[in-house]
């Protein structure tokens, strides 16, 4: 999977790659070339006294050195521009699928899995790959090519290459077999150290209102202490890889040293040549260890890719077509026909045979106990869900033949739990209709029942809103979300439960208003209070995820039994008749 990622995005920047290899190419090839002019310093012009010769050469050896710093820091410009754009284009893949998920998706990996794996896991891809375009290259050409040079110094030390390279290898490489595992369960810890910060910084008010700070720093600090002893874990293994080779580096620079030393004594060697090997040998071990930085890179990027992999690789449950249908009459017509629908995993239907038509200028109400299915009915119209039997239909047309583009251009949701994202008003306002001008933002928010305080806040319009709405109260973030439902001209609106948090009187005049907005609209209302509902054209009664009764108030007060004790647990059927 990693190499796979690597290689489809890093094709766009073959021009850059390229010349990371031309220049990495020259830069190692005057590394290589530096230690041979020393050694010809020492031995052809020192030992003879020739200062001409010293002179020649060190410019020489001052030339080659220049470009062997120019062009190992325009390799490392064009690598990082490489690298960089290969995490921008991963990021971007997996938000767009993400963005693509259903309901059903976005339940499996979650919300923290998902941040983690389009940042944490996508940046350790992005610095593998930093790294290999500044290593990959050097470090190949740089053992090999320092063998080679070395040899020519003398063969006589070789066998010190074939003892100290191959030794390095096998530690660096018995470390990084005990590495794979540890970061596997490291990135499964980061996703559940998420998870927990984030449903504790989310749920903050409800942990404070019933003093569960003890409990929740626990579960904290439990979470915490793993990623701490998986941190751990690894950190030691890092502590011996150092010394290890360190150790290794020392003893093979001493032992160049001193068997050099006595070919020295014997005359089998010049002093230029056992300088030049051993820092021959110093570079061959030198690129073994970026081979180690790369190799401390791999296991980590490589399941880090495979998380990513998992993201990408999932096809959503819902497709959108590849033909659309041509775009049905604009008139807001919505029908369920026999409609199931059943959760992954779940014993029995969350919904089963759902039969109803919702039209324009009508209001269709749907009320029952929690759990009946109500929120997964109007979540199946804008296609959170696709029906695993039976069609939804908006204007005669399957949904699942319909544009995302067309639905929610059709269909507009004030979901349950409403939602507001960082920006302004305005900007939350115009999510549906971003060309909606200041008149039409004002009219949405005096129907919504919003324009009181938001003309009392010292920015109006341009007032901030905070990541979720945090800075307003649930009733104005309700409003907000309603009028941003209106702003966007829909022929359907659906309202989840979405007047929960208005009190009695401003849920009245809303409702007031609302009819008089939605003339030609079909409006399905998802409603807890009867109070809301007493004056729908239609409403449809659930329980156990089926259709038990449906009619108008003063008709399922006479005819439905579920009806009436609904409205007999919040008030007396005469008192609402």
């Amino acid at each position: 999977m990693l190499l796979r990622l690597i290689r489809d995005y890093s094709k766009p920047y073959g021009p850059a790659i390229l010349a990371v290899v031309v220049l990495q190419l020259a830069s190692t090839i005057a590394t290589l070339y530096l230690p041979s002019l020393n050694a010809r310093i020492i031995d052809d012009g020192v030992a003879r006294g020739d200062t001409d010769f010293i002179w020649r050469t060190g410019a020489l050896m001052l030339v080659v050195c220049l470009a062997q710093v120019a062009t190992a820091i325009a390799a490392v410009y064009f690598g990082a521009k490489a690298a960089m754009a290969v995490g921008r284009d991963l990021r971007r893949a997996v938000f767009h699928k993400v963005s693509g998920y259903s309901a059903r998706e976005m339940g499996r990996f979650g919300a923290p899995s998902l941040i983690t794996r389009g940042t944490n896991d996508v940046q350790q891809v992005q610095m593998l790959v930093l790294l290999g375009l500044n290593f990959m290259v050097a470090t190949p050409i740089m053992c090999i090519g320092g063998i080679i040079m070395a040899l020519r110094e003398d063969i006589g030390l070789s066998w010190l290459v074939w003892v100290a390279v191959p030794l390095l290898g096998a530690v660096v490489g018995f470390l990084v077999w005990r590495l794979m595992p540890l970061f596997r369960t490291m990135q499964t810890k980061i996703d559940r150290i998420n998870g927990v910060l984030r449903e504790q910084i989310t749920g903050i008010r409800v942990v404070r209102a019933f003093v569960r700070e003890p409990h929740e720093t626990k579960r904290f600090a439990g979470a915490n202490k793993e990623l701490t002893d998986v941190s751990l874990a690894i950190g030691s293994l890092f502590v011996l890889m150092f010394p290890s080779i360190g150790m290794i580096l020392h003893i093979s620079t001493a032992a160049v040293l001193w068997f050099g030393g006595l070919r020295v004594e014997a005359g089998e060697m010049e002093v230029g040549a056992l300088t030049a090997f051993l820092q021959y040998l110093l570079q061959i071990l030198m690129a073994v260890m970026m081979g180690t930085f790369m190799a401390m890179m791999i296991p980590r990027a490589s399941v880090c890719a495979d998380r990513i992999g998992e993201v990408l690789d999932v096809e959503p449950s819902i497709r959108e077509p590849e033909a659309p249908a041509a775009p049905p009459a604009n008139a807001g017509v919505v029908e369920f026909r026999d409609v199931t629908f059943a959760y992954p995993g779940a014993e029995a239907p969350v919904l089963s045979n759902i039969s109803f038509t919702a039209r324009p200028g009508q209001t269709t109400a749907i009320i029952g106990s929690t759990g009946a299915g109500k929120s997964t009915l109007v979540s199946l119209l804008p296609r959170l869900f696709d029906a695993d039997a039976g069609q939804v239909l908006l204007d005669g047309v399957p949904v699942t033949e319909l544009s995302r583009p067309e639905i929610t251009g059709r269909v507009a949701m004030v979901p349950q739990r409403p939602y507001l994202f960082s920006g302004t008003i305005a900007h939350n306002l115009r999510f549906g209709n971003p060309a909606a001008d200041e008149d039409e933002l004002w009219q949405a928010l005096a129907v919504a029942q919003g324009e009181d305080f938001v003309r009392a806040k010292q920015g109006g319009l341009q007032s901030r809103v905070a990541q979720g709405g945090t800075n307003v109260s649930g009733g104005q973030r309700q409003r907000l979300c309603i009028a941003r439902a209106l702003v966007a001209k829909p022929k359907v609106y659906v309202f989840d439960d979405s007047f929960s948090a208005l009190d009695v009187a401003t849920d009245a005049r809303l409702r007031a208003a609302l009819k008089e907005q939605t003339t030609d609209a079909a409006v399905i209302i998802v409603a807890q209070r009867v109070s809301t509902i007493t004056d729908a054209d239609q409403i449809l009664v659930m329980e156990h995820g089926e259709i038990v009764a449906r009619g108008t108030h003063e008709e399922l007060l006479e005819t439905s039994p579920t009806y009436q004790e609904i409205v007999q647990s919040q008030i007396s059927a005469e008192e609402v008749a």
